[in-house]
């Protein structure tokens, strides 16, 4: 395929990708963003090089991915993952402020007696459950910043997420210079970022003033603190979105074949978010193309689905695992959150000109025919044939993975299920004939040959396709030459074609250069 000035490119789709990361950390979106500027600004005034600043471009943006691998871990901890996450910034994260902060959150919501006894079994375990945490959260993150297609330098930067200058950090106590100047550069910007957007420069420059020499570098936490103004200037009012990009290194259009493989590493880190949806975005993906192909769309829309399909669920990322995990009924406040989750996908990917389709397929993958879905209530004819199969496939799909207030369906009940969603007039029947049919649990149907053509009037096609004569045709089938000839007007007119080369070509496109083709 060839590409174009909106074949999207790395670092929008990473930019998007922070985006989500911005929810799950309980931060507004553009956070990471406008710390990587704030970053780059710093590295630029110690006198980093370029390619230090191009680490520090990416790294910035994607140093908390490997936490969300995590939420299930961090919530059955300390209930709601993303606050903890957003809490996590307003302390000095070692000695007595680091467990006042744990202490807080762990076994919140928990009747007072309850919450008591939960303390005491995470005194004495606690402390080894969180290193264990932010231990997998370095592999992880190394690991989701190699998938989407960023090289070792930046790779390596995220194991160092959790260092300290001090030596008092996780999961190995690197100390001082021994971690990376680029990380050290992160560490600061990343939580003067939110000092800045909360409390201005002068409680930017206070928070660092009092982490200096523990959490952050002396030497760089002076340098902000003198030139506090300069490296802020503007930086709460700019368009964090478009400064990003203009400052992206090395920004190529991604091939298909890129942009392929980081889709679908964006899909696998959403998946991650809990254990109950692990490889749902790829089998979603897989089954709605196939499904596409099936209803007989063109290619561009069965690339659009499959698309669709690995990142549907991005927005997963804005909502807690305390709702996502729950195996109690869920509370109007939960459905609330959850339904705005398409949305959340949609806003996020919409940002990228080269995937507005996907996007728009995103934001409307939980919609009903009927109006009964989430988020907008939209239905009938507001909902085409794409979005009517990706949410015939994501339905289907999720029926067969297990959730925690309910088991898993065996295939032949899925479909059944499926069924009475048409039945109730929530999914669209063609929607989801293809997709069971693409499932395996529906014969295919013979589809009706292009064009309109009449079996006989395929076969005909398919003898003028071989160069035969009207007269030899009337001869091998048994007709008379005035009845082949009218055959052959007849299909020249449903097809646009004046001659035999344009019949040819048009059987060759749709698969009809041999009779009966068109039924298997």
């Amino acid at each position: 395929m060839k590409q174009s000035s909106a074949d999207p490119r790395r670092s929008e789709v990473l930019a998007a990708l922070s985006l989500a990361i911005d929810l799950g950390l309980g931060q507004p979106m553009e956070h990471m963003l406008r710390a990587s500027l704030l970053a780059l600004r710093i590295a630029g005034a110690a006198g980093v090089d370029a390619a230090g600043q191009g680490r520090i471009y990416y790294a910035n943006q994607l140093a908390w991915i490997g936490c969300h691998a995590d939420s299930f871990e961090l919530a059955a901890l300390f209930t709601d993952d993303i606050a903890f996450r957003a809490d996590y910034y307003n302390r000095d994260q070692h000695g007595l402020p680091m467990y006042v902060g744990m202490f807080s959150h762990a076994g919140a919501g928990l009747p007072p007696l309850a919450r008591v006894a939960y303390w005491t079994r995470f005194a004495a375990t606690g402390s080894g459950a969180v290193r264990t945490m932010i231990a997998s959260h370095c592999i992880s993150a190394g690991v989701l910043a190699s998938s989407v297609g960023l090289d070792d330098g930046v790779a390596g930067l995220l194991t160092h997420t959790f260092e300290r200058w001090d030596g008092k950090g996780l999961p190995e106590g690197v100390a001082g210079p021994e971690i990376p100047l680029e990380m050290r550069i992160m560490h600061l910007a990343d939580t003067a970022e939110v000092f800045l957007r909360r409390e201005g420069v002068a409680g930017a420059v206070a928070m660092v003033r009092a982490r200096r020499g523990s959490q952050f570098d002396p030497a760089l936490a002076r340098l902000f603190i003198d030139q506090a103004e300069a490296l802020t200037e503007g930086l709460l009012d700019v368009d964090c979105w478009q400064a990003a990009l203009d400052l992206a290194p090395n920004d190529a259009p991604l091939s298909d074949h890129e942009l392929d493989a980081v889709l679908r590493a964006i899909g696998d880190f959403a998946d991650l978010k809990s254990p109950y949806t692990a490889g749902h975005s790829r089998a979603v993906a897989a089954l709605a193309a196939a499904a596409g192909e099936e209803h007989g769309l063109p290619a561009d829309d069965v690339t659009e689905l499959r698309r669709a399909g690995w990142v549907h669920d991005l927005g997963r990322l804005g909502v807690s695992n305390q709702v996502w995990d729950k195996k109690e009924p869920l509370s109007g406040l939960d459905l609330e959150r959850i339904r705005m989750h398409p949305y959340l996908g949609e806003r996020i990917l919409s940002r990228v000109p080269g995937l507005k389709g996907e996007a728009a397929l995103t934001g409307s993958h939980h919609e009903r025919l009927d109006g009964s879905g989430y988020p907008r209530g939209i239905g009938g004819t507001e909902l085409g044939i794409k979005q009517r199969i990706l949410a015939a496939a994501d339905s289907y799909q999720a029926s067969l993975e297990p959730r925690p207030h309910r088991p898993v369906l065996a295939p032949g009940d899925a479909a059944a299920r499926l069924r009475q969603e048409v039945s109730a007039g929530r999914l669209a029947a063609e929607a989801v004939e293809a997709v069971l049919v693409a499932a395996g649990q529906q014969p295919r149907r013979p589809h009706a040959p292009a064009g309109g053509l009449t079996p006989r009037e395929v076969e005909i096609l398919s003898m003028l396709c071989r160069g035969m004569t009207p007269a030899e045709i009337a001869g091998a089938l048994f007709l008379a030459r005035k009845t082949v000839r009218n055959h052959v007007e007849h299909i020249y007119t449903k097809i646009g074609a004046t001659n035999r080369v344009g019949a040819t070509l048009f059987a060759i496109r749709n698969g009809l250069t041999e009779y009966g083709s068109a039924a298997r």
